[in-house]
C-alpha cells in the first residue's frame, strides 16, 4: 500500500511537471500536437500543455546574427572582390518560421542563398571604388530591403545587412602589393639618386669655395712674406750702410748658429774669420 502510494505520487509529479512549461523574456514557443500546430506562446510566463501528446518548440526571441561565408563577387568595372556579409534578423511569426525553415540553421541556410544573390546583383552594378568608398551604405540598404521582402514569408524580419570586410582576392592582393613595393623602390631610388646628385653639387661647390679661400690665403701670405722680406732687406741695407764691419760680424754669427747645435763642438784657429772681429779695434 505504501509503495503504491509512493508510485502514485511520483507519477502525479511527473505528469504535472510534463504538463507545464515556462517561456522567459528572451524566448518564443509554439505548441504542436502530433506535428499539428496548436498555439503560440509569445509572452513570458507559465503555460500548460497536454503531457506526452503535445510538444513545445522554443525559439530565440532576441535579434540574431548570421555570418554569410566570404564569397567572390564581380564589380561593374570587372574587378574581383571578396566580401563577407553579416545579417541581423529576428523571428516575428513563430508559426510561419517553424513551417518554412523549422529552426535557426534552416533560416541561416536560406538567408545565405538570398543574401549572396542580392549582394552579387548589387555589386555588379557598381564600380570597385564606390563599393569600398562612401557608396557602400546606400548599397547595403537596398540589399537589406530586397532581402527583407523575400524573407518576410519565413516569419522573420531583417534588421540590417552589412559587409564586415571587402578585399581583393589573395592572388590579386599579392600582385597589388608587389606593384606597390616596386613603385616604392622606384621612388626611393629616384630620391637617392637626386640626393646623391645634390650631394655632389654641394661637394663641388664646397671644393670650389675651399680652393678660392686657400688661393686667397696663399696670396695674402705671399704678400705679407714679400713685404716682410722687403722690410728685412731694407733693415739689413741700412745696417750695412751705417757699419759694414758690424753687419758682417752679425751675419757670421748667424751663419755659425745655423750650422751647429748646442751639442756640437767647434774648433776654430786663431786665424779664423770669426776671430778677426775680436782683435784690436780700428783707430
Amino acid at each position: 500500500m505504501k509503495a503504491s502510494l509512493v508510485i502514485f505520487v511520483l507519477l502525479a509529479l511527473f505528469v504535472g511537471w510534463s504538463s507545464v512549461f515556462v517561456v522567459d523574456e528572451k524566448e518564443l514557443a509554439i505548441v504542436t500536437q502530433f506535428g499539428e500546430y496548436k498555439r503560440t506562446a509569445e509572452r513570458p510566463g507559465l503555460y500548460f500543455k497536454i503531457p506526452f501528446a503535445q510538444t513545445v518548440t522554443f525559439m530565440e526571441g532576441r535579434i540574431l546574427g548570421s555570418d554569410t561565408p566570404p564569397a567572390e563577387y564581380l564589380t561593374l568595372d570587372k574587378k574581383r572582390l571578396v566580401a563577407d556579409p553579416i545579417t541581423r534578423w529576428r523571428i516575428t511569426d513563430p508559426l510561419m518560421f517553424f513551417k518554412t525553415v523549422h529552426d535557426e540553421s534552416g533560416a541561416k541556410a536560406r538567408l545565405d542563398d538570398i543574401i549572396n544573390s542580392e549582394l552579387r546583383r548589387e555589386l555588379a552594378s557598381h564600380n570597385f571604388g564606390d563599393i569600398v568608398g562612401n557608396a557602400r551604405d546606400p548599397m547595403m540598404q537596398r540589399v537589406a530591403s530586397s532581402v527583407r521582402a523575400q524573407t518576410k514569408s519565413f516569419g522573420i524580419e531583417i534588421v540590417d545587412v552589412r559587409i564586415k570586410r571587402a578585399d581583393l582576392p589573395r592572388e590579386v592582393q599579392d600582385s597589388v602589393f608587389a606593384r606597390m613595393r616596386a613603385e616604392r623602390d622606384r621612388v626611393a631610388k629616384q630620391y637617392r639618386s637626386e640626393g646623391e646628385e645634390e650631394a655632389q653639387k654641394i661637394r663641388a661647390e664646397t671644393d670650389k669655395e675651399k680652393t678660392i679661400i686657400l688661393a686667397k690665403a696663399y696670396e695674402t701670405s705671399q704678400k705679407v712674406r714679400g713685404e716682410g722680406d722687403a722690410t728685412s732687406i731694407k733693415v739689413y741695407a741700412e745696417a750695412y750702410g751705417k757699419d759694414p764691419e758690424f753687419y758682417a760680424f752679425t751675419r757670421s754669427l748667424d751663419a755659425y748658429e745655423k750650422s751647429v747645435d748646442d751639442k756640437s763642438t767647434v774648433v776654430l784657429s786663431s786665424g779664423s774669420d770669426l776671430f778677426r772681429y775680436f782683435g784690436q779695434p780700428k783707430p
